[in-house]
């Protein structure tokens, strides 16, 4: 056991700092989308234009540029479309920078793998912690130069982050390579042409704090009313007065209706976006908020009532219900999901299955949902699984970040909390203590479902480890008294019973020896040779029962 590493302490999850709800603008005129297209693709070049200035300014970027890049723009458009543009200026190139630094990470452990292999000799056995060396020459030959390969990557990558240059797409970096495989994508040229102009277009707004509604620029009423600021080269398409653009269409938020109309109405800060969805030839428009920070309830308040253990796999989450004692209750519980076809297909089998695991947690009444804080950043590596690709495409296609933001943004909206838990060892000792003992004729248990219990332990802050006997074990799990023996002496044991909550007891002391004594015994235990005759008078058999203590027995 001295390999394992330590095991890092339960905590709960911060809830959501932000609330988005979407709708589609319906029954859109021919001039209403003449008019939405031109805002876009003017508008989307100048944030075209300012993404490329923020580039070039690289490390050199300060105040002073900023506000010399947002003059021009006022100049294009208006003072608060500028600030919006700018603004997501800023977060696309911090973005592509903390995806720059988590690339040089990936290389450098790719870089140390190979290096390690290479230093070990052909065939060299592996370990638990690191992998052996390589098993031909043609094998070695060939990492060595993958080796070379990701080294000049990576002193490419380091200069480039020294720079301050980072390599960043309007529109998507997939989408522009998708135009050299139009026929692999199933698109015509002009096809993929709507989806790179639509990907580029900016029609979107920041919300202000005691503005009419939470909003300057796009404008929504409490009756579901849309209005736009145009920037100054196309005030003439206005159809209201200062320069404004009325859409026909009403909207109404199905999902978080009432919390949108009470902040529009209290004047606070609502921020939107309208975007055209190509395929399905639809506008929509997206509603967002701030939120305060959640202040998570404490962990004991939320083990207070037990825990649901969820094991995260490739296509289902494996479930159990724990009470506070860390006991089993009932049967494990799976949720199935497809992880294949498109983006949209996936993140509502994601939703679909959350949805379900949720409402099972409000059915059983508990308080917090334990799940694995799973990353799977260094686990991704060519260069650590070799020739496991099933494995790393498994890894790589389970959407844990994603996962996470939506599991604590749906379980917020019900009063749950999430308990987030170190995975280390847990699909291993949960099918190695609690696979076995609760599998029955009519219960299947998986290796899935044992690390949901294991998860759930550990989650409530009990060891996975039960600390006594599997067929014990069993019995509490069941919640039933063990059958007696196949007779009453004491070789083959006592009845075992559920174990309660409480402190930790023992069995009570035997009783004193008069009470059990044989017939020919006396109480000091002298014993008297009897006569061996057939018609001995035996004597009557003791009516005292001795009835066993309870065991006591919490986590």
């Amino acid at each position: 056991m001295g390999g394992l590493r330590e095991v890092a302490a339960p905590f709960v999850v911060p809830g959501p700092c932000g609330v988005a709800v979407r709708d589609r603008l319906k029954h859109l005129t021919p001039r209403d989308e003449s008019v939405l297209r031109a805002v876009g693709e003017h508008q989307g070049r100048l944030a075209s234009r300012d993404l490329r200035a923020r580039c070039v300014d690289g490390l050199e970027h300060g105040a002073e540029t900023w506000a010399s890049r947002k003059r021009d723009l006022t100049a294009q458009s208006s003072s608060r479309i500028a600030g919006a543009i700018t603004k997501a200026t800023h977060d696309q190139w911090a973005l592509a920078r903390r995806c720059q630094a988590a690339h040089i990470q990936t290389l450098e452990a790719g870089i140390r793998t190979l290096r390690h292999r290479l230093s070990l000799p052909i065939g060299e056995p592996g370990t638990k912690q690191a992998a052996g060396g390589y098993r031909s020459r043609s094998e070695r030959f060939s990492k060595s130069r993958r080796l070379a390969a990701l080294e000049a990557r990576h002193a490419a990558v380091v200069a480039d982050r020294q720079a301050g240059r980072v390599r960043v797409v309007r529109g998507g970096k997939r989408l522009l390579n998708t135009r050299h495989h139009l026929t692999r994508a199933r698109l015509t040229e002009e096809q993929w042409r709507d989806r790179w102009e639509a990907e580029r277009w900016f029609i979107a707004a920041d919300g202000e704090t005691g503005k009419r509604f939470g909003n300057e620029t796009i404008r929504v009423t409490p009756d579901g009313e849309v209005s736009i600021k145009l920037p100054a080269p196309l005030a003439h398409l206005a159809n209201t007065r200062h320069g404004r653009y009325t859409l026909t269409t009403r909207i109404g938020f199905a999902h978080r209706g009432q919390e949108w109309a009470d902040r529009i109405s209290a004047n606070r800060a609502v921020a939107y976006r309208i975007h055209l969805d190509v395929d399905r030839g639809r506008w929509y428009l997206t509603a967002s908020w701030q939120r305060p920070v959640v202040q998570t309830i404490p962990l004991e308040a939320a083990r207070a009532r037990g825990v649901i253990g969820v094991d995260t796999n490739a296509d289902h989450f494996a479930a159990y219900h724990l009470d506070p004692h860390g006991n089993p209750v009932g049967d494990p519980h799976r949720f199935p999901y497809d992880l294949s076809g498109t983006a949209d297909h996936r993140d509502a089998q994601i939703r679909h299955a959350l949805t379900r695991l949720i409402n099972w947690a409000k059915h059983v009444r508990v308080a917090a949902i334990g799940i694995e804080d799973l990353d799977f950043t260094t686990e991704k590596t060519r260069e650590k699984h070799g020739r496991k690709k099933r494995f790393r495409q498994l890894i790589s296609g389970m959407p844990t970040g994603k996962l996470k933001a939506r599991l604590v943004s749906m379980a917020a909206e019900h009063g749950l909390s999430i308990v987030a838990v170190d995975p280390a060892y847990t699909s291993m000792w949960g099918a190695q203590h609690w696979q076995k003992p609760l599998a029955t004729p009519h219960r299947k248990m998986s290796r899935h479902d044992a690390a949901g219990i294991a998860i759930g332990r550990r989650a409530l802050g009990h060891p996975v480890r039960d600390g006594v006997s599997p067929a014990r074990t069993k019995l509490r799990a069941w919640g039933r008294t063990a059958p007696p023996p196949h007779d009453r002496s004491d070789r083959a044991g006592h009845r075992t019973a559920q174990a309660p909550p409480g402190n930790w007891g023992r069995e009570g002391t035997r009783p004193p020896a008069s009470d059990h004594a044989p017939r020919d015994v006396p109480p000091k235990g002298t014993r008297k040779r009897g006569p061996s005759a057939s018609n001995t008078v035996r004597d009557a058999p003791s009516t005292h029962r001795w009835v066993q203590d309870s065991l006591m027995r919490t986590g």
